[in-house]
């Protein structure tokens, strides 16, 4: 064989091998896009599930999902427009201890016993409600963010009384619903009946919402401008640095308030409060005066009923929820 033949064959033999070699890397390349598809998919879609139900797990156990970063991200945090504002009015309920009364207890009627607790939340969610928290229904007074199918209701939990853990969380994760902790910080230790920072932060995990009664549950109207400081801003740093939430509503201790703790509480940052006053909550009324229905102990499912239709009111005049 010539010289020439022999670099012909040697040249075609080259071509030969580089055509395996390119072959081989598109076929790699092909595979591992296929790879990066199939775990963008698979990653894409059980995140998009997992916010759709909140987990079932038993009192206590961090949640998965979307609320297992506490309920500051059950709202969007912007201040972005959804929608046109929310006109619709929401019941907020006040609950205190959830067990039977003990024997001289000075005020028995805040007592609501576990079965009364748990037929009432069964009515209200037979009767087309379903539980929401003050953010997600601020988020919809002002943004027009939706609230889902049926109708709001708040159920708020004033002291932050051990019960509300032990008992409530049970009966309200069954039905995939959370609930409002107005926790005072001081007063009512663990060893009195009051809930611990473990069990705040399992309240956290189940998608609740955490806001304060103050420091102590003083009266606010008889302390001075220190004071009522310490009270009211003070209770709202302490509870963001620990739990690291936002912390947007205060609920006056025993509903007394007057325009100087009004004051006090918009200088310090919440986006609203809460009274004994009794009736639904309105986009268009003061937010810092927001109305409530307490519900006693006694209570059946059907009077809970009752008493929420029964007090719905007309809005008063509009005021800051609804202006841009």
């Amino acid at each position: 064989m010539d010289l020439d033949a022999l670099q012909l064959r040697r040249e075609a033999r080259r071509r030969q091998l580089r055509r395996r070699r390119l072959t081989a890397i598109c076929v790699l390349a092909a595979l591992a896009a296929f790879a990066a598809i199939v775990a963008i998919v698979l990653v894409h879609g059980s995140s998009g599930r997992a916010p759709a139900a909140r987990a079932t797990a038993s009192a206590g156990a961090p949640r998965t999902g979307a609320h297992s970063h506490h309920a500051k991200s059950r709202a969007p945090a912007t201040d972005v427009r959804i929608g046109p504002p929310g006109t619709d009015a929401i019941p907020i309920l006040i609950y205190h201890v959830i067990a039977a009364p003990p024997p001289g207890a000075p005020f028995p009627g805040l007592y609501v016993e576990p079965s009364e607790f748990a037929e009432q939340m069964r009515a209200l969610e037979h009767a087309g409600w379903h539980a929401v928290t003050l953010d997600e229904a601020e988020a919809y007074w002002r943004r027009g963010v939706p609230l889902g199918a049926g109708k709001p209701i708040v159920v708020s939990f004033d002291n932050g009384y051990q019960s509300q853990y032990t008992q409530a969380l049970p009966v309200l994760r069954r039905l995939d619903w959370v609930g409002n902790e107005n926790i005072q910080l001081t007063g009512l230790p663990p060893s009195q009946g009051g809930l611990g920072p473990q069990e705040i932060r399992g309240l956290l995990s189940a998608g609740w919402e955490l806001d304060t009664q103050g420091m102590s549950h003083a009266s606010l109207i008889s302390l001075n401008a220190e004071e009522l400081r310490y009270q009211v801003a003070e209770a709202r740093k302490i509870l963001q640095r620990r739990y690291d939430i936002p912390v947007n509503w205060f609920c006056y201790p025993s509903g007394l308030y007057d325009a100087t703790v009004e004051a006090a509480v918009k200088a310090a940052g919440y986006t609203g409060s809460t009274t004994v006053v009794p009736g639904w909550a309105h986009p268009s009324e003061n937010p810092y005066r927001l109305h409530r229905l307490r519900v006693l102990g006694g209570t059946t499912g059907e009077q809970l009923l009752a008493l929420v239709d029964g007090v719905r009111d007309e809005p008063p005049a509009p005021t800051s929820f609804t202006t841009p």
